[in-house]
Order: C-alpha cells, then structure tokens, then sequence
C-alpha cells in the first residue's frame, strides 16, 4: 500500500468513527425529543432506574422503552439496510442514480402490503406479504433479464425493472380503487408513505434474522464487488462468476429492502443519496463504502424520524420528507453526472 492509499484509507476510517460518533448523539436525542418531553436528566434518570430495577416513572417508561426506543432502532436498521443495497446496486449497475427501487423491490413490497390490508389481515401477515411480494418483484425482473439474451445484462435488468415495476404500480392502483374508502384506502396511504409511528419491539426483532442473512454476503463477498464495480469484462479476467455473484449481491440487497419496507411501508430516495454522499467522503472502496453508507444511512434515517415529529401538529410521514429532500438532490446529482462519480 503506497503512502497515498495510506493517507486515503487512515482518512476514510476518520469519517466512519466520526460517523459513528454521530449516530450515537443522534440516537440519544431521538430518544428525547417528541409530544412527551424528556431531557437529558430525565433521560439518565430513566437508564439508571431500568438497570438499578428501581420503580420508575411509569409514563417516562413507557413512551421511553416501548415507543421511542423501537423507533431508534427501527430507524437504524431500516435507514442502515436501505442504504447498503443502495450502495450494492449503485456499484453493481456501475451507476450513482440508481435505488433499491430500480428492480421494483418496494413496488412489490406495496403490493403484497396493500393486498394485505385489503383483505384485513393482521399486522405480522401484512409485513410477511410485504417482504414476499418485494422477493417476488425481483425474482420477476431477474428472470426477465436472464431470459433476453445478446443485449447489455445491467440494461435488460433496469429496464425490466421499470416495466415490472409498472405493473405492480397498476396492481397497487386497482387495490386502492376496490378498497373501502373510509377504513383500507387511509391505512393503505398511509403505509405507502412510509412511518415508524406503530413500529413495536417485535417488529424490529422480526426483520434482524432477514437482515443479518442479508448483510452476511455483502460483507464476504466486499472485495468481489469492487471488481464487479470495474465491469463484467475485467471481473471475468480475474476469475469471478459475474452472474452468480451479482445474482447473489442482488438477493442480499433485495432481502434486506424487501424487510425493511414490510414495517415501516415505503421510505424512497435514501437508498440513492445516501451512498452518494458516503462515496464522496469516503471513496469507492466497497470496504469502506458499506459501513459508512449503513452508519450515514441509519443516522439520515433517525434525524428525518425527529423532523417528523416536530415540525408539525401532526406526525409527518416520513417519505415527504424524504422526498423533499430527496428529489433537488437528485436533481443536483444528475446535472453533475457528467464529472463522474468513481
């Protein structure tokens, strides 16, 4: 390793600890910040009374340990899970303006989430149709694409991943349309809007095994994909199986998509902006991206978590606010595509 890799990768890991650092601050002030206020005193008082076993406040508990902690936690692992598989189909596609979105993994998880609302199901199966119609979307686009043959694979797959998407966008429309307008369209809005308002302990628990069997091959294979990040040609000439390893990054990223957004219903534009802005800090280098796209991503996920719930009367849904913020970057992002982005 020359001295400038050295300087680079010394440099890199000073904005992860610095990201890390961070993260924690923005937890602790998630943890404070809503209608019922608790501040730092309150907030110690609450910790030392749950290790202690001491008789709490009761109310303090309850909105401390069963509502704003899922939250943070659910904040973390969703904004963490979006944004690696943003970085793996940013890397894998060899392009900064693709998402999770882009082989329909939320439009899938939609659908089965309306389908469930649809027909009154109970939350866990809600979330279990969610995550399987998000699995299917992408099953669907990859057949697809393997099935066209002669033409560009990273094309065929984007391509095929907006025409299924298309029609699981129209599926999604006709379930709205025979929904009853006064009960399941509302919740069906509302869950398409994203929100980690009714998110519970068990919701957090049932997504870890889907995202930890998810995180396991990105993690593994992180110096195959900054080879696949080099093109199919010079991955092959150092021995890789191009299908195979992007076929499995792909079900990695989409596993961990698809159970992130059967909880918390669509959150959009964090899977593309944020490995971006971690790419720029901190390079290209899968090694280094990943673990700086999660902490970047859980944080960005907690900090828009806190604006919902404060800038207004109401709790805003957190995909607006993404999309505000979202949209003008991706705007900014496509007029300065022509620098670059490796």
């Amino acid at each position: 390793m020359t001295d400038v890799s050295r300087k680079q990768w010394r440099a890199a890991t000073g904005w992860i600890w610095l990201g890390l650092f961070g993260l924690l601050a923005t937890a602790i002030v998630s943890m404070m910040v809503g209608k019922y206020g608790a501040g730092p005193g309150a907030l110690l008082a609450a910790i030392a009374a749950k290790l202690s076993g001491e008789a709490p406040d009761p109310i303090l508990a309850t909105v401390l340990w069963n509502v704003r902690l899922p939250r943070v936690l659910a904040g973390l692992c969703v904004g963490a899970a979006l944004a690696a598989a943003g970085a793996t189909y940013q890397g894998l596609f060899r392009n900064p303006l693709v998402s999770p979105d882009i082989l329909g993994v939320s439009a899938g998880a939609s659908l089965g989430a309306v389908l469930g609302i649809f027909f009154s199901l109970p939350v866990i199966a809600i979330q279990l149709l969610g995550f399987c119609g998000g699995l299917a979307a992408v099953t669907a686009v990859y057949t697809v694409g393997a099935a066209i043959r002669g033409r560009d694979p990273v094309l065929t797959l984007v391509l095929a991943g907006v025409a299924i998407g298309a029609v699981v966008g129209a599926g999604i429309s006709l379930v709205k349309i025979l929904a009853d307008p006064y009960d399941q369209l509302p919740a069906m809005t509302y869950w398409l809007l994203g929100s980690l308002t009714a998110v519970t302990h068990q919701d957090v628990l049932s997504i870890l095994p889907a995202l930890v069997i998810g995180f396991i091959p990105l993690v593994l294979l992180r110096w195959r994909m900054n080879v696949m990040t080099l093109g199919d040609d010079e991955a092959q000439t150092m021995g890789i199986d191009t299908f195979r390893t992007r076929a499995l990054l792909i079900a990695a990223a989409t596993l961990i998509t698809s159970a992130s957004v059967s909880v918390t219903g669509i959150i959009g534009w964090i899977g593309l902006i944020i490995p971006h802005i971690a790419r720029m800090l901190v390079g290209p280098d899968f090694r280094k991206l990943l673990p700086a796209a999660m902490i970047l991503g859980g944080g960005y996920m907690l900090v828009i978590d806190i604006l919902a719930r404060s800038i207004a009367l109401i709790e805003v849904p957190l995909g607006i606010l993404t999309a505000a913020v979202g949209a003008p970057f991706f705007l900014w992002l496509m007029a300065a595509g022509k620098r670059g982005w490796q």
